[in-house]
């Protein structure tokens, strides 16, 4: 349960921080942290990058669809498989926070600006770091030395 519990991590920060940026920073919006790096809040409709915006209900088949897939591959692993466990929960905790999203407000807050890509959020970095870490996991043959 290990698994659940880093997921559930991801879930309570992202919510943290949403709902701070949807309290504090949304009337203050933007806020120059430094030159490179702003507090931008963000409700947006679409994917990763503003693709596809008002989707919602498209976006919200995905993850529910992803979710299935990740609990499935969940199942597939070995407990010695820990780094493609951990790959599955960062991906599985920030695909749930961002899925709560859509469904409680109909968009995804996002809020942290590195002003040379899109704004994104807690669950947008897990999604990100869990997805390279099953990549590179998955791709030097971990499953093949784990049976």
């Amino acid at each position: 349960m290990k698994e659940a519990s880093v997921a559930a991590a991801v879930i309570l920060a992202d919510r943290a921080t949403k709902a701070w940026a949807q309290e504090w920073l949304f009337p203050r919006s933007p806020v120059a942290v430094f030159p490179f790096f702003h507090l931008t809040y963000v409700e947006n409709t679409g994917a990763a990058f503003g693709l596809l915006p008002g989707a919602n209900l498209f976006f919200v088949a995905i993850a529910a669809a992803l979710l299935g897939g990740l609990l499935f591959m969940r199942r597939s692993l070995a407990p010695a498989e820990r780094a493609a466990r951990l790959g599955v929960a960062l991906v599985s905790g920030g695909a749930l926070g961002n899925l709560y999203d859509r469904l409680a407000y109909g968009h995804v807050v996002d809020f942290l600006d590195f002003r040379v890509w899109p704004v994104f959020n807690v669950a947008d970095s897990s999604i990100t770091v869990g997805a390279v870490l099953l990549a590179l996991v998955l791709g030097k043959g971990e499953r093949k030395s784990a049976a």
